[in-house]
């Protein structure tokens, strides 16, 4: 059939194109086993990763969504591509030539899909505007601009910077002579259609190219620069087009993916020249939006990159805000969204309000460094701001606060943390530990029986966050520790809180595997060493167990366990000592390698001696606002605190 691609074009370009490469540019990858590899999948969101390359076998699958194929049904599926257009785009990246059934190669305009046609003509204008930001005199606001923020001729062209001529149809006239048409020039939003014909879309402004994951620049950001600009915005986006979804897109990805994968880290800014700044800075890991607010479909493409995902070290997702009221709302509403993360995010302000590209031209890269790497948890900033907005020096002001606060310390997916940013929250309104962990805990509650009964309403009138960050549900609908253990019954483990899955990997070493820990190494844990209660009640059951002596053998290891521990958790030993764990054995013995071992061991150790040294400093903050402050017991906490600090500084070395 004439215009079809010549069936030995096709296999060529799957021979010749890497599909392990191709999916890199959209997800991460880890080893998942000999010849497989695994990531979280690009067409549904998802927490733990499902999505599965095969690059021997050329072939793709996700057992999240059933989705699968070779790779050229994978473009065409990611950049929503028919199957030409596909083969085309592969083709093209190849620098290779296409052959048609017609009899020949179509000449390059024709050959091209609509969507390779926009980006061709993206890739014409991003190159028209960077000559002109050089060679063109009209465009000396433009360098004047970039020189004022220390950004010269190699920065610019390292980050694509432009300048769109005043003429008004410039780059309309240079495209239409490439042989773009006028209906490619207006969908692809570089081109409006007045009453006079054409016009540049972008006319008079500094523009920089807006590129996706892939580096295919698919739309422009422009900026202000003369006052008698006819449009007063500052910044002019590229409008909503086949190849442009503002919501999808976050500028400087194509710069940032590789040290993103790599570090497991992104800076969220909020300029063009913010990413700029950061990047020369050496933050190589910054992005920013276009024209809209970081959101849901951002953080799903974030999150393929970082590997955010359940049971890997924690990534971090760091955003910088401006100091100022609109700072504080956009730090909120990304609050809001903190729960579609596995892991952890943070907010770096800087305290005079600069934003990176103002700190970096006063202070320098150092500056700019030290910014990101000072980030304080999502958590703490949002607990401030919310304080901020209180009276601390009257009784009801506090109260208010710590009412304002307590959903929102509620709502940390780390339980082990939750009493921790109470005792903190405590010492920033001035108040005792005990009524702020009461509180915290009450709205926990509260929160759980909104979410089991779909109420609409918070009792109490606890008052949250702008933005609704304190009105959100916890994630734990979990009773709390020692809630009905009175009766026999334990709450079941919360497996999505990393620590408690840290506490279940270990006791099913030490039930299936008794031997492999250190002698000794069991005398430094106790019972209070795991969050979960089923978990001390297990351990408490091994401790009886392993004074009795050591059994024979495995089997009369886990017996006498059962036999010693609550029989309330009867079955969950039974489940731990047959449930598989999620790391390689040592060939040579099959039992788990030390490494991964001590790695739990010191990981539930340190655990321990943070709630244990929390505890302490809670203590000492008590005492130090009590009337009379007790200064034997203060020594002795001062001295407990040392050798607590002095362990767990070993622990972490060991961790490192």
């Amino acid at each position: 059939m004439a215009g079809l691609i010549k069936a030995e074009d096709i296999a060529a370009v799957k021979e010749r194109s890497s599909l392990e490469d191709v999916v890199r540019e959209h997800v991460t990858l880890r080893s998942a086993g000999p010849g497989s590899l695994k990531g979280l999948c690009p067409f549904h969101d998802e927490k733990t990763p499902s999505f599965t390359v095969r690059p021997a076998v050329g072939a793709w699958h996700c057992f999240g969504c059933g989705e699968g194929g070779d790779l050229i049904s994978f473009v065409q599926r990611v950049e929503h591509l028919g199957f030409s257009e596909a083969v085309e785009r592969l083709a093209q990246k190849l620098g290779m030539e296409l052959r048609y059934e017609d009899g020949g190669s179509r000449p390059r305009e024709e050959g091209l899909g609509r969507r390779a046609r926009l980006l061709e003509a993206h890739r014409v204008a991003q190159e028209f505007y960077a000559e002109a930001l050089i060679n063109l005199p009209a465009a000396r606001a433009g360098r004047d601009f970039m020189r004022a923020r220390d950004f010269d001729s190699k920065v610019a062209r390292r980050f694509g910077v432009g300048f769109a001529p005043r003429g008004g149809d410039d780059l309309v006239r240079h495209l239409l002579g490439k042989g773009f048409t006028d209906d490619e020039l207006v969908t692809a939003g570089l081109a409006g259609r007045g009453s006079r014909g054409l016009y540049d879309r972008f006319r008079g402004r500094l523009v920089w190219p807006i590129r996706d994951i892939t580096g295919d620049t698919v739309g422009f950001g422009a900026r202000r620069l003369f006052d008698d600009d006819r449009i007063e915005a500052k910044y002019l986006n590229t409008s909503e087009s086949p190849i442009y979804k503002k919501s999808t897109v976050l500028y400087g990805l194509d710069l940032a993916k590789r040290r993103i994968a790599a570090d497991r880290q992104a800076v969220v800014v909020e300029g063009y020249t913010d990413v700029m700044a950061c990047h020369l800075a050496g933050v190589e890991t910054a992005v920013a939006t276009c024209g809209t607010a970081f959101g849901a479909e951002h953080i799903k493409v974030l999150r393929r990159l970082i590997r955010d995902e359940p049971g890997l070290a924690p990534a971090k997702v760091i955003f910088t805000f401006d100091g100022d009221a609109a700072g504080q709302k956009a730090a909120l509403r990304a609050f809001g969204d903190d729960q579609k993360w596995a892991s952890q995010s943070f907010v770096a302000v800087e305290r005079s309000g600069k934003d990176p590209c103002e700190l970096r031209q006063e202070a320098g890269d150092l500056a700019v460094q030290a910014l990101v790497e000072d980030a304080a948890p999502m958590f703490e900033f949002v607990v401030r701001t919310t304080i901020a907005r209180f009276d601390l020096g009257t009784a009801e002001g506090r109260i208010q606060a710590l009412r304002a606060v307590a959903p929102v310390v509620a709502t940390i997916r780390d339980r082990s943390l939750r009493p921790e940013y109470a005792r903190e929250v405590a010492g920033w309104l001035g108040l005792e530990g005990e009524p702020v962990a009461a509180e915290v805990a009450r709205a926990g509650r509260t929160s759980s029986e909104e979410a089991r009964g779909g109420s609409s309403g918070r009792s109490g009138g606890l008052g949250g966050p702008p933005g609704g960050g304190a009105g959100r549900h916890t994630r734990d609908d979990v009773p709390e520790p020692g809630v009905g253990e009175a009766r026999g019954v334990l709450p079941a483990p919360d497996h999505r809180d990393p620590v408690v899955l840290a506490e279940r990997q270990l006791l099913q070493v030490l039930l299936q595997f008794p031997t492999v820990l250190r002698p000794g190494s069991l005398d430094l844990l106790d019972a209070e060493s795991f969050s979960a209660p089923a978990h001390r009640a297990v351990f408490d059951g091994i401790r009886v167990a392993a004074a009795g002596g050591a059994p024979a053998t495995t089997q009369a290891w886990t017996s006498a366990v059962a036999e010693a521990a609550p029989e309330a958790v009867a079955g969950l030993v039974s489940e731990l000592a047959v449930a598989g764990l999620p790391t390689r054995m040592d060939p040579l013995t099959g039992l788990p390698t030390s490494r991964y071992v001590e790695e739990l061991f010191v990981r539930v150790r340190t655990v321990a001696l943070t709630r244990r040294i929390a505890d302490a400093m809670s203590e000492l903050r008590r005492l130090d606002h009590a009337g009379t402050p007790d200064q034997q017991r203060s020594r002795q906490l001062g001295g407990q605190l040392q050798d607590l600090q002095r362990e767990l500084a070993t622990m972490k070395a060991a961790l490192a």
